[in-house]
């Protein structure tokens, strides 16, 4: 036999396409040749499997070796081929049997890559290719370090091997040890913070519970020393665990970005927070082979942006694509990439560059410039704009010596947007931040006094239709929070309170 098919997965995004590897021996002068536009290091495995067979104990052909990675059109890179490429010349060059066990090597899919001494080392995004996989029920060959991350596909069938010599001893006898999925521990409330611990910020608190339970984007605005980080880092503990689906994407994710993933917990939603020097392709993810950035590792989480207007500008404003879409777009001269972004924003900011608008050490038209940083377009998709003010340290102590026993814990909010969620789930079938323009009317329709009402007060602040699409939404889940079928007046007005930001700067520009 001198030709062989072999079959890998290449790594898009969070997508992991088949790969085809045909190896043919021919008679000639010995040569090794690779195409099917292979990138530098899919090129340089000629040299890492010629090695790797030596030094296994196998013989290297001598003979004019053409291997071929179809589609040819499909980019390729790293050294998640090594393997296959290696078997397929075994396969070809007859050192690899399989008929003798009514087997056959195109129900297997190999990846790993080769060291010079035919260790099998682990790659990056394999979670993806063994999902891939499972779904046309092939069996999966991985390094035995990624073991863990490929056990979180249930029904996933794969062989952890740490050798090419384990390879073909596994592939030549009948013995296959598949390692079935195992389950991984759900959400717990042991190891994470709680919303009691914050001591009055009662508006801020409610805020929280309203952009839980709609999955609003959240805006804290208040001088340092408030609170305002204290409340972001406990918004988790205020949400539903993720779903297997969501779990598995999330994973997905990481899995591409080469983090290591943690089998336990992974039901918890993730909280990501890059600092504000994060650069434009750090957050939207980029390089020359695609990666995913912050916003899409925060996907089905929150990302969290402490001084909000630190960041850069063109960061900022990159934010607002994905916050509408929930996904990312990348494009580059090789490859066109989509990554899921469906994150919750949740934002920090002081009012002024000092820290406090009231300090006096900052003039308004600077302290405008400042607020300016953060564009109209940005604000509008921010449904909620909480002010968070300084308290006074008696009035903190007197709050956590008389009211311990009547502050609400985070379990027991969770439990009010657990039930809300659901409350939206079935009467839309999607969260009320997820509305669109055309069923808004349907779900967020308002009496025709509350609607004058309503009409009028937009009409004074100078909101925009996106703004006032926002405004609805909110309104319909605090509606949803008091168990009200319509949208009452109070509901409009303390949506509508919510606009902090918008707020202070029309009070600084009439200055």
């Amino acid at each position: 036999m001198s030709y062989a098919a072999i079959y890998s997965r290449a790594s898009v995004g969070i997508d992991a396409p088949l790969v085809s590897i045909e190896v043919h021996l021919a008679n000639g002068i010995p040569s090794f040749t690779l195409v099917g536009l292979p990138e530098t290091t899919v090129r340089e495995s000629r040299e890492r499997v010629r090695s790797a067979l030596i030094q296994s104990g196998f013989e290297f052909p001598a003979k004019r070796i053409i291997v071929n990675l179809a589609p040819a059109d499909l980019p390729k890179s790293g050294g998640r081929f090594d393997l296959a490429i290696a078997i397929g010349i075994l396969a070809a060059s007859g050192q690899v049997d399989v008929s003798p066990h009514n087997r056959s090597l195109d129900q297997y899919e190999f990846l790993g890559e080769l060291s010079l001494a035919g260790e099998v080392r682990p790659i990056t995004a394999c979670l993806p290719a063994v999902v891939a996989a499972t779904k046309v029920d092939r069996m999966v060959f991985i390094a035995k370090q990624n073991k863990h991350e490929s056990l979180l596909c249930r029904s996933a069938r794969i062989l952890c091997i740490e050798s090419l010599a384990a390879v073909v001893e596994q592939l030549i006898t009948s013995k296959n040890h598949i390692f079935p999925s195992q389950d991984a521990e759900h959400f717990t409330d042991s190891v994470h913070q709680d919303v009691s611990d914050i001591i009055g910020q009662e508006q801020a608190k409610r805020a929280l519970l309203i952009a839980a339970a709609g999955m609003h984007n959240l805006l804290f605005v208040g001088p340092p020393g408030t609170g305002k980080s204290m409340l972001a880092q406990r918004f988790t503990t205020l949400l539903p665990p993720l779903n297997e689906a969501q779990a598995l994407e999330s994973a997905t994710i990481n899995s591409v970005k080469g983090n290591t993933l943690n089998n336990q917990n992974w039901y918890r939603r993730p909280f990501r927070n890059p600092h504000h020097s994060a650069s434009l392709n750090a957050m939207v993810g980029g390089g020359s082979i695609p990666k995913p950035g912050e916003i899409s590792l925060a996907n089905h989480g929150v990302l969290f942006l402490d001084e909000l207007p630190e960041f850069g500008r063109k960061v900022i404003d990159a934010l607002r694509e994905p916050l509408e879409t929930g996904d990312i777009q990348i494009s580059r001269a090789n490859a066109k990439v989509t990554f899921p972004a469906q994150f919750q924003l949740v934002a920090a900011m002081n009012p002024s560059p000092t820290g406090d608008v009231h300090d006096g050490r900052t003039a308004p038209d600077q302290v405008i410039r400042y607020l300016n940083r953060i564009s109209g377009p940005l604000l509008d998709r921010i449904d909620l704009q909480v002010e968070v003010n300084r308290q006074s340290l008696s009035d903190d102590r007197q709050q956590a010596s008389n009211q311990v026993s009547d502050r609400s814990t985070s379990k027991d909010l969770r439990e009010k947007v657990l039930a809300s969620r659901q409350l939206q789930l079935s009467r839309q079938g999607c969260l009320n931040s997820q509305l669109y323009a055309g069923n808004i009317e349907q779900f967020c329709r308002l009496s025709e006094s509350n609607n004058t009402f309503f009409l009028n007060a937009l009409d004074k602040i100078g909101g925009s239709h996106r703004a006032m699409h926002r405004i609805l939404k909110v309104a319909r889940t605090i509606a949803d929070l008091e168990g009200s079928a319509e949208i009452e007046r109070v509901h409009l007005a303390e949506a509508m309170g919510y606009r902090a930001l918008e707020t202070l700067i029309r009070q600084l520009s009439s200055c």
